[in-house]
């Protein structure tokens, strides 16, 4: 496990209208799940403990997005056969574990990954309503331990964005496993 960090990306960047299949295989388009408000893709896996920690709060802060009108979806770019706790199967399986109740797509290609310039799994983009980039950063200021977090910093943003306002600043990256990259 390569411990990195996500990587700058301007806000207002535009989200490209890419397809992925979700766990039954049926192709989704990432516009079409824009909510009202927005729309959060939270590059993310099954076997990373970064994204282990962080699932039970995306989860339930999806929830909270929802009743402001913003949608989640959450992407796999970890469909490698080296990781089969990553695979479609156990998607399948984490969805009912967890309790996830948004849309769980799996980019077998990892283009959507590389088209976002993702890095590591979490990693969590929010985008206004028009797709433009309002918060690239992380859920709160401690991943490890929910207990321990001092201060929220995906809700803010998304109170902010619901307002009409511009994300906050700073925006601080988050930290979790690598994206495991096919070989090219």
């Amino acid at each position: 496990m390569a411990l990195v960090a996500s990587i700058h990306v301007d806000a207002g960047w535009e989200m490209p209208d890419m397809n992925l299949n979700d766990v039954d295989g049926s192709d989704v388009s990432l516009l079409s799940q824009m909510g009202e408000k927005g729309l959060l893709v939270a590059f993310t896996c099954n076997h990373c403990p970064y994204a282990i920690a962080v699932w039970p709060r995306l989860i339930r802060h999806a929830a909270t997005l929802k009743k402001m009108g913003i949608n989640t979806v959450a992407v796999n770019p970890n469909i490698h056969p080296d990781y089969p706790a990553d695979g479609v199967a156990a998607m399948q399986e984490k969805i009912g574990e967890w309790g996830i109740n948004f849309p769980y797509l799996a980019d077998e290609t990892q283009a959507v990954a590389k088209a976002f310039d993702a890095q590591c799994t979490p990693d969590l983009y929010l985008f206004r309503a028009d797709g433009r980039l309002h918060y690239h950063g992380r859920i709160d200021d401690y991943w490890k331990d929910e207990s321990q977090v001092t201060r929220e910093e995906l809700i803010p943003a998304a109170e902010l964005l619901v307002a009409g306002e511009n994300g906050p600043q700073p925006q601080h990256p988050t930290i979790g496993c690598s994206i495991k990259w096919k070989e090219a």
